[in-house]
């Protein structure tokens, strides 16, 4: 093998290297599928969106099944409304209900499309009535505290 092969080696081995690297970056910011398959929106309405992002994928079953396409501020009833994409092979009875679940402890935040048992399904543009907003750690581990310090505080003080 001359030099011109292994010159041709190595810039397909670079070659292959950074292909490599985007499709992991891809990947990394949630960007990994390409088609833009046909979709219906779907919106929802949260007290507490958490840390949930745009492009966050929209899950049933654990399978991803849309993404999330806008996050804003309904300024009437200061709600989080969520815009979503779902794929158009997967409808959803009208009482289906929406959640912000965490993947991991600490990993990214998605939402969890769980149906319910109506006849009817979700048309494009309804909104997803039921609705549970995200678990904020914070709040939770200052109730856990508060809780504490009530039960330390009512031990120590009661007469025996």
């Amino acid at each position: 093998m001359g030099k011109k092969g292994i010159e041709t080696m190595v810039g397909l081995f670079v070659l292959l290297g950074m292909m490599g690297l985007v499709f992991l970056a891809l990947q990394a910011a949630n960007l990994g599928s390409f088609g833009a398959g046909a979709s219906y929106t779907l919106t929802a309405r949260f007290d507490n969106i958490g840390g949930l992002k745009v492009r966050a994928p929209v899950r049933s079953a654990g399978v991803t099944v849309g993404r999330v396409t806008g996050i804003a501020l309904d300024g009437k009833t200061f709600q989080g409304v969520v815009t979503m994409d779902i794929e158009r092979g997967y409808q959803f009875p009208k009482d289906s209900a929406a959640k912000i679940l965490t993947a991991g402890l600490l990993g990214d935040q998605y939402i969890g499309l769980e149906p319910g048992g109506d006849d009817a399904n979700l048309a494009a543009g309804a909104t997803v009535a039921q609705t549970q907003s995200a678990v904020v750690l914070e709040n939770l581990i200052g109730q856990f505290l508060t809780g504490r310090a009530a039960d330390a505080g009512s031990a120590t003080g009661s007469p025996k």
